[in-house]
């Protein structure tokens, strides 16, 4: 069974810098899309980036570009999102998710969805 388990979340101010990561075990197929979505109160949930363990290529939202990187290390399984230049609209709970198809992933219905870690950005 595939599990997904978040962690790095936490409280920084405007500016600051996080990275999440994302402990992926289970997952036996070689080609997946794995990234992260978010939910802040009150809003859609909303699509964060994205990589694809076939040849790292990465989807970004308009609303991070420039800020985040996503990356993997696949030998320890894991998925990273460095997150620089904070904002407060980037206070959410960040979920992992995987699926095998990365429409699916795109579309907001992954299979597989971690129990989410929340970021809180400070004014």
């Amino acid at each position: 069974e595939v599990q997904l388990v978040e962690s790095g979340g936490g409280l920084v101010q405007t500016g600051g810098s996080l990275r999440l990561s994302c402990a992926a075990s289970g997952f036996t197929s070689d080609a997946y899309a794995i990234g992260w979505f978010r939910q802040a109160p009150g809003k859609e949930r909303e699509r964060v980036s994205l990589i694809s363990s076939i040849d790292g290529s990465t989807y970004y939202a308009d609303s991070v570009k420039g800020r985040f990187t996503i990356s993997s290390d696949n030998a320890k399984n894991t998925v990273y999102l460095q997150m620089n230049s904070l904002k407060p609209e980037d206070t959410a709970v960040y979920y992992c998710a995987a699926d095998l198809d990365p429409l699916i992933w795109y579309a907001g219905t992954s299979a597989y969805w971690g129990q989410g870690t929340q970021v809180t950005v400070s004014s």
